[in-house]
């Protein structure tokens, strides 16, 4: 890592208004200087389970709300990005690109991400395994990225759930500059037979503790001023008023 201090990731799922972002990077500003904070949200979910199901408000708009948070909080800015086309002007407005875990190695989309010379963090795959995740991370270094980071998001068994096997925490960190837990990620419940993913809130905390005690370098929220209102991931999500009591305990 470039730096030693903990890494904070959080923010809404998805981009819904300026109200609910504003009212969570109000909340992250006081971590700043105590851990390296970047504000997350998407412009747009390509990958929800149904094609009724909101995605965002698209590139244009959404860069232009990421860009507003950023102006007015001094928050670097972290978003998705599905297709190679997106780097760059993505690039313009956000300091870090992720790539998200069902995409990961999609060789074009991670070195499109590294040319633009911005950090790339990189979700595992539910699929692979953690020394499987060397491979994406050589393709984005190889694409010139300043930073490589992994975030551990658990693997799917096939029963309705993930599973995290925090061992991969420590088995991926001689692979990335950092190595990240996403908590509430981890907490879902896939259930495509009933058009939405679910999920179970209250194992969030747990799951950050966890991720501590295996040395993560940071960790990944999405969280909510009302997560039962929420367009999307609102059962795993963490709700914003618990945020900064977990965080303090984590830091």
């Amino acid at each position: 890592m470039q730096s030693s201090e903990t890494i904070l990731i959080a923010g809404p799922c998805v981009i819904e208004s300026a109200d609910v972002m504003e009212a969570v990077a109000a909340r992250l500003v006081p971590f700043c200087g105590r851990a390296r904070v970047y504000f997350k949200a998407s412009f747009d979910k390509a990958n929800r389970t149904s094609l009724n199901s909101y995605r965002g408000p698209g590139l244009e708009r959404g860069l232009e709300l990421l860009a507003a948070v950023k102006e007015k909080f001094g928050l670097p800015v972290l978003t998705d990005i599905h297709e190679a086309w997106q780097a760059a002007p993505a690039a313009e407005v956000c300091d870090v690109l992720q790539i998200p875990a069902f995409l990961c190695r999609q060789t074009d989309l991670l070195v499109a991400a590294a040319r633009t010379g911005r950090i790339v963090n990189i979700k595992k795959a539910q699929f692979l395994s953690a020394e499987d995740m060397r491979y994406p991370v050589e393709k984005a270094r190889d694409g010139g990225a300043p930073e490589v980071w992994l975030t551990e998001r658990g693997n799917t068994f096939g029963y309705g759930a993930l599973v995290v096997d925090f061992r991969n925490l420590p088995k991926m960190k001689p692979l990335a500059d950092a190595v990240l837990m996403d908590c509430t990620h981890a907490c879902q419940e896939p259930a495509g037979a009933t058009g939405r993913t679910g999920g179970n809130s209250a194992y969030v905390p747990m799951m950050a503790r966890a991720a501590k005690a295996f040395g993560a370098d940071g960790y990944f929220f999405e969280t909510h001023p009302a997560p039962e209102t929420a367009l999307s991931d609102g059962p795993n999500m963490l709700n914003l008023a618990e945020l900064p009591a977990l965080v303090e305990e984590l830091l």
